[in-house]
């Protein structure tokens, strides 16, 4: 009888243990829940900003895609290389187009005046060039 109450007893420091680490994973479990994908990937930082740093960090992409890879989903893993490269083509031209964008809207460095507007003069110089070309 000795023996089955110390089974008994095992059994139940046992199920404590169980319980005790349920209760871990599930708080665990809603951390990341919370904190989404990218909170998944971030690599250090404050828990505020886990989100905003991992997604701008090409590490924790790396490690992303490289999981995707280990785990067998290549095709997911091709599709992100994919996306990733057209976004970053779409990206290199935009910033093109800004760059040109303000290179024609930008003022001369020699103080001149836009190409696309006419001098500004003052009211009084058209009178002064009819009298100088009349006279």
């Amino acid at each position: 009888m000795s023996r089955r109450t110390e089974l008994e007893a095992r059994r139940r420091v046992l199920l404590a243990r169980c319980d005790v680490q349920r209760a871990v994973l599930a708080r665990e479990i809603a951390e990341l829940r919370s904190a989404g994908v990218l909170g998944l990937l971030s690599l250090g930082g404050t828990p505020g900003r886990a989100g905003r740093d991992a997604a701008h960090h090409p590490l924790a992409w790396a490690l992303a895609i490289g999981g995707i890879l280990l785990f067998g989903r290549t095709r997911e893993a091709l599709k992100i290389f994919v996306w990733a490269r057209a976004a970053l083509a779409v990206a290199s031209r935009v910033a093109q187009v800004v760059r040109l964008v303000q290179h024609i809207r930008a003022p001369s460095a020699r103080g001149e005046p836009k190409p696309d507007k006419a001098p500004t003069r003052t009211p009084r110089e058209p009178a002064a060039r009819a009298r100088s070309v009349s006279g």
